[in-house]
């Protein structure tokens, strides 16, 4: 067995790097190929989808309240590593991602909170 010299929290960092890494080069890669196929979403889908999300940020911060401190951690960090490389310019819709992923954090606390109070 050999033993890395990158400690628990190097290795998720690097692990997350890569994922992202990842998420760059692989998650739109035949979009406009994909878009052409795709026909639009009538009004009622888009309000329906709207109510899911909304459910599923809900369920989510729910879940977090009930994570562990690292956990919300590990979270927190992922969100500043949401930026563009050296170079690149800001995508504004990948910003506020990345605040929603730290508001998310910060409600679940709050619900932390106000349940062991």
């Amino acid at each position: 067995m050999v033993k890395s010299n990158l400690s628990d929290v190097e290795t998720a960092f690097v692990q997350r790097q890569k994922a992202l890494s990842r998420w760059d080069n692989e998650g739109c890669a035949h979009c406009s190929e994909a878009q052409a196929e795709v026909p639009a979403l009538t009004n009622a889908e888009l309000v329906h989808l709207r109510v899911r999300v909304i459910a599923l940020g809900n369920l989510l911060i729910a879940l977090l309240a009930d994570g562990s401190d690292r956990q919300l951690g590990v979270i927190r960090t992922m969100a500043t590593y949401i930026s563009p490389r050296a170079g690149f310019t800001q995508h504004p819709l990948t910003i506020r991602a990345a605040h929603h992923m730290t508001d998310m954090v910060d409600r679940a606390a709050h619900i932390r909170s106000t349940e062991s109070s």
